[in-house]
This record gives C-alpha cells, sequence and structure tokens, in this order.
C-alpha cells in the first residue's frame, strides 16, 4: 500500500509545474523560468514603489494594487518594502505597512481588514529542509500565513510560515510567531505567546481617551 501511495505521488508530481508545487506547500525549487519571471516582475514592482516620491502618492497606490494578487480600499506602504512575488499576497481594506516591511510569499498570506504593520515587519511563508543534504539541492517549501481583521503588529515582528494570527489582536514589537495566535488576545516575546486577553475595560480606556481628545480639539 506504502509503495502504491509514492506511485501515485510521483505520478502527481510529474504532472506539476514547480510554482504550482510550491502554492501546494511541496518540495520545489525556486530556480525555475516561471517562478523566475513572476520574481523578477515583484523586484521591478517594489522596486518602483521604492522610488516613489511624496508627491507620488497616486502612483504608489496604484503600483502597490498592482503587485498585490488583490487589495481592498485605503491600503498605504511606506517604502522601502520587499516582496517575493506579490501576487500570492491578497489584503483587504484600510492597510497600513510602516518602512521595511518584508512578504516572503512563496506561500499565500492573506491580511483581514485594519491592519497595522510597525516598521520592519517580516512575514515569512518559505521554509528550507532540516537535513543539509536535501537542503543544498535548493529544495525549499512555503507553508502560508493569515492575518486576520483589526490586527496591529509591533516592530520587528517575524512570523513564520503556516501561523495564523487571529483577529483584534495586538503582537508585541520584537515577537517571533511561531505558533498560532487566538482572537481578543496581546501576544508578545520570543516565542511569541499569549500575554493577556484584550477585554471591555481596554475598550472602555480608549474610547475615554478617544473622547478627551475629540474634546481637546473641540470636535
Amino acid at each position: 500500500m506504502t509503495q502504491l501511495k509514492n506511485g501515485l505521488r510521483q505520478g502527481l508530481r510529474g504532472t506539476m509545474t514547480n510554482k504550482e508545487l510550491m502554492l501546494s506547500g511541496q518540495l520545489y525549487i525556486a530556480k525555475d523560468e516561471e517562478l523566475i519571471k513572476d520574481n523578477m516582475r515583484a523586484r521591478r514592482l517594489t522596486r518602483l514603489i521604492n522610488q516613489t516620491t511624496e508627491d507620488e502618492l497616486d502612483k504608489r497606490q496604484q503600483l502597490c494594487r498592482e503587485l498585490f494578487g488583490s487589495a481592498g480600499k485605503n491600503i498605504w506602504v511606506e517604502a522601502p518594502i520587499h516582496a517575493d512575488y506579490g501576487c500570492n499576497t491578497y489584503i483587504g481594506d484600510n492597510f497600513f505597512a510602516n518602512y521595511d516591511c518584508i512578504i516572503i510569499d512563496v506561500a499565500k498570506v492573506t491580511i483581514g481588514d485594519n491592519v497595522f504593520l510597525a516598521p520592519r515587519v517580516g512575514i515569512y511563508t518559505a521554509g528550507h529542509p532540516i537535513d543539509a543534504d536535501v537542503r543544498n539541492t535548493l529544495l525549499e517549501y512555503g507553508k502560508p500565513i493569515t492575518i486576520g481583521s483589526n490586527v496591529w503588529i509591533g516592530g520587528n515582528t517575524v512570523i513564520n510560515p503556516g501561523v495564523t494570527i487571529g483577529s483584534n489582536v495586538v503582537i508585541g514589537s520584537g515577537s517571533v510567531v511561531t505558533k498560532d495566535i487566538p482572537d481578543n488576545v496581546v501576544a508578545v516575546g520570543n516565542p511569541c505567546h499569549v500575554l493577556r486577553p484584550i477585554d471591555d475595560n481596554d475598550k472602555k480606556y480608549w474610547e475615554n481617551e478617544a473622547a478627551r481628545y475629540r474634546e481637546c480639539i473641540g470636535i
């Protein structure tokens, strides 16, 4: 039975391209004509994004929409940004990425609505075999990353392959996220762990602070 399964798997692999293997989470070789073409496209678009000036905001928005697989309303990216492919990243409404965002999207990256990334956030879907002999053949793989809605990710955070971050989450700066993070929590550390829940006390405190702000400026 094991030999039959292996044979069927080998037969399936024989019909797949490196891009298809990559997007399905299997081992693949990145030094592939189709993938190189996609990567060069991303390099060109990120270079153009990173060269835009403070007077070319509409142009930057347009280039970002061309880079990503999809993007919702009100997306904003501070240059520089870097992406392996861009086309495998799908972003919701009201997205903000501060300086030096890196997205290694060899697998699908899904980002919900109202997500803020502080400077130097890294989203890394790529992995490499633990065994050095296999790794040295340049085989690699990817695992998808999902970020929910209403998420703030602190500066210098690294999000590792296969992670899902829930909605209404704050990730503390410098965190290394290696495992899933549930909804409605503050999580911090290396490895990143849940520090505490986000509850009604947080809502009341920040609503009061927002009301004080509005009072100060007369609205």
